[in-house]
């Protein structure tokens, strides 16, 4: 597997641009002022979620079963990726409680919770 492709100068520190692409079957070149995609800009750690997250097509309760992690721990690393990515995280004015609440009833709709876990755990969460 290639190495991860640098995004910054090693020495100024600045954004660094792909100036040659090449086919190592044909062995065409392209020279040029090519950007890097914002994922080849992610930290390791934020690439590893993101293709864990993919692969759990978006359920954070596999993802949380995957990772060994909790629920606020997923949704967390999910907020950082975002926020490095360039978008929102998404994260409301609700406070903690009826944002988790909401959570919960949000995975009962996609049905990745029973109802009587998400009673359950609607139950636990404080109000």
């Amino acid at each position: 597997m290639p190495n991860k492709t640098p995004d910054r100068c090693p020495v100024c520190g600045e954004e660094l641009t792909i100036t040659k692409l090449a086919c190592y079957h044909c062995h065409t070149k392209i020279e040029g002022d090519f950007a890097l995609s914002r994922f080849c800009r992610l930290p390791a750690d934020h690439l590893e979620f993101v293709e864990v997250f993919l692969k759990c097509r978006g359920s954070i309760k596999d993802v949380e079963r995957e990772l060994g992690v909790s629920y606020p721990t997923v949704r967390n690393r999910l907020d950082t990726v975002l926020q490095a990515l360039g978008y929102s995280s998404g994260k409301s004015d609700l406070p903690a409680e009826d944002e988790r609440r909401q959570d919960i009833l949000d995975s009962l709709e996609r049905g990745e919770l029973s109802a009587e876990e998400a009673s359950r755990l609607l139950r636990k969460t404080k109000r």
